[in-house]
């Protein structure tokens, strides 16, 4: 079985995240067991995030700081499928 992406959960106030799932089920599965806050975000697997968003034409390099180190081990991108939750429940 091939897994092209992965859900990432990072709770409310964290910098890391709390936990990695293959399944959008195994996820809300474990957010709503511990009614948990914060964001669910589906990543590509294999690729950057960086590479990803530019590959999709999400995101377009615009200034030379945007294709350094620092920016790149930083960059986030908004159009991430993404999921938002509080207190266990999808808002």
């Amino acid at each position: 079985m091939e897994i092209n992406e992965m859900y990432i959960f990072i709770g409310e106030e964290s910098n890391f995240p709390a936990g990695i799932f293959t399944t959008l089920e195994n996820a809300e599965e474990w957010i709503k067991k511990y009614s948990l806050t914060g964001i669910l975000n589906i990543y590509p697997v294999d690729i950057g995030l960086y590479d990803w968003a530019i590959e999709k034409d999400f995101f377009t390099v615009r200034n030379d700081y945007q294709k350094e180190s620092r920016f790149i081990q930083r960059f986030t991108c908004a159009s991430m499928e993404h999921f938002h939750y509080e207190n266990g429940e999808l808002v």
